[in-house]
């Protein structure tokens, strides 16, 4: 959710009655403590932050979060060992972002107090093991027994649903939230998003990290350099710096990093958070009670 998830999103988030996540992840320090007052100013539910572990000013980023007092936090992108007992001494509640069940048993191990058993149906950055959301969620379940919460593909209630048969005990939504009035991408991403068909996401540079992007014309060349066998230093360098913030955030559709996951096929308009919110829980009451139902 870099580029898309601020203050605005996670406060909309909270006051609908989810749990609204911050990410930080495209945020120098003094820009999240400036996010993190202004969702205390506009909420009074609780809301975390998504802090990926490979940031290079992450131990200034945690700190932040500590001065500021947030109590929930979820990592991602590095080792959970490092950080969580840190954070755990300081009474925040910590869930880690997985791809396998292995890396799963490690964030227990690490003291973790639930996992995200994200599949490479997610948009932006993805395991390199390529398992799908629905075979990840059971065997994550099956691997710790802290509490899972899936994600990766999740746009839907029905979807929700079927992550919670699996033993899921709730799920994680970034693509349907990107495409919320409130989220900070920029409005020809947004649109991109909910015109995509099945198919216009791919998952791109492999030997660089993972990650999964709308097609476009720097999708088609990264590709096309795949194809014929680039070295990870030519797509590092063919990647350069700022291209996520060029797509996502300035909505330059052609040259941008447009992040966004498979479930971008099933969102079909652009809407007010507490909308989504509230839609999604009404439909997965409905499920609930008839889950064949149309």
């Amino acid at each position: 959710m870099v580029w898309a998830s601020g203050w605005r999103l996670a406060s909309a988030v909270s006051n609908a009655g989810a749990l609204g996540l911050i990410g930080s992840g495209s945020m120098y320090p003094d820009v999240l403590r400036s996010h993190i007052q202004q969702c205390k100013a506009a909420t009074e539910r609780p809301f975390g932050v998504n802090v990926p572990l490979m940031y290079a000013e992450v131990e200034k980023h945690l700190q932040i979060v500590i001065e500021e007092g947030v109590k929930i936090v979820f990592t991602s992108a590095g080792n959970p060992k490092t950080y969580t007992p840190f954070l755990k001494e300081k009474g925040i509640t910590v869930v880690h972002v997985v791809s396998s069940s292995k890396f799963a048993k490690k964030a227990e191990e690490a003291g973790c107090d639930a996992v995200v058993a994200e599949g490479f149906e997610a948009g932006g950055h993805n395991g390199r093991e390529e398992t799908t959301t629905l075979v990840l969620t059971p065997a994550v379940y099956d691997a710790v027994r802290i509490p899972v919460i899936a994600a990766g593909g999740i746009a839907t209630a029905r979807q929700m649903f079927a992550a919670m048969v699996l033993g899921a005990e709730g799920a994680q939504m970034g693509s349907r939230f990107v495409c919320s009035e409130e989220a900070s991408s920029h409005q020809n991403f947004k649109n991109a998003v909910v015109q995509a068909v099945e198919g216009d996401t791919m998952l791109s540079m492999k030997k660089i990290v993972p990650v999964r992007l709308l097609k476009n014309k720097f999708y088609n060349e990264i590709n096309a350099a795949e194809i014929r066998g680039a070295t990870a230093e030519e797509l590092k360098e063919m990647l350069g710096r700022g291209r996520a913030k060029k797509g996502m955030f300035e909505g330059e559709l052609e040259e941008g990093e447009l992040e966004i996951g498979q479930s971008s096929y099933l969102i079909k308009r652009i809407q007010p958070a507490a909308e989504i919110v509230t839609e999604v829980w009404s439909e997965f009451n409905d499920t609930l009670q008839d889950p064949l139902r149309k």
